[in-house]
């Protein structure tokens, strides 16, 4: 079945913002990763820095929640909540940040205390996957409004992250070397 051109260009637009973030977070994992390790801090004092570091995420799940709130209390078709009406367009699309960031939010810190709790050089490690998701939030609530084209690589800079210190976390574990 053939399939618009317009919709071809979108789908061309989504592969080459991921492929670029996931490139970016390749880059940026990768530098963490081979860097001098020798600074390992204990269990404790990695989960410790997992939570806080977590600060700038749930900040962005904060804004996220706080966005909807602001645009219902202003607009008199949504001020009485989503199950009232149908909902304008803004409430509908910062509703849709708001369960993406919620979702990235909830595998972006399981994923840092898995990370804690697998490596002992983890704290810089943590600190780059946050400082991903915090860039990848700003770019993908900016582009939302573009579509999907426009969110797709502040999606995947929030997204890859986690992907790629859960497949180190799950290799180190299975080969028996975690801290």
């Amino acid at each position: 079945m053939p399939q618009a051109p317009e919709f071809k260009r979108e789908q061309r637009g989504v592969a080459l913002a991921m492929a670029g973030a996931l490139a970016t977070t390749i880059m940026v994992l990768g530098i963490v990763a081979t860097s001098d390790h020798s600074a390992s801090a204990p269990f404790a004092n990695r989960m410790q820095a997992a939570i806080r570091t977590d600060v700038f995420v749930i900040a962005w799940l904060i804004a996220a929640i706080g966005n909807v709130a602001r645009l219902r209390f202003f607009s008199e078709k949504d001020i009485a909540g989503s199950s009232a009406a149908a909902g304008s367009i803004e409430v509908l699309q910062a509703q849709a940040v708001l369960q993406n960031t919620f979702e990235q939010a909830g595998l972006t810190f399981f994923t840092h205390l898995i990370a804690a709790a697998t490596f002992s050089w983890a704290i810089p490690l943590v600190e780059a996957s946050t400082g991903l998701f915090v860039v990848g939030r700003l770019l993908f609530w900016m582009g939302y409004k573009y579509g999907a084209k426009g969110r797709a690589f502040g999606f995947a800079l929030t997204f890859y992250p986690n992907i790629l210190i859960l497949l180190a976390s799950a290799f180190t574990l299975l080969s028996g070397s975690a801290a």
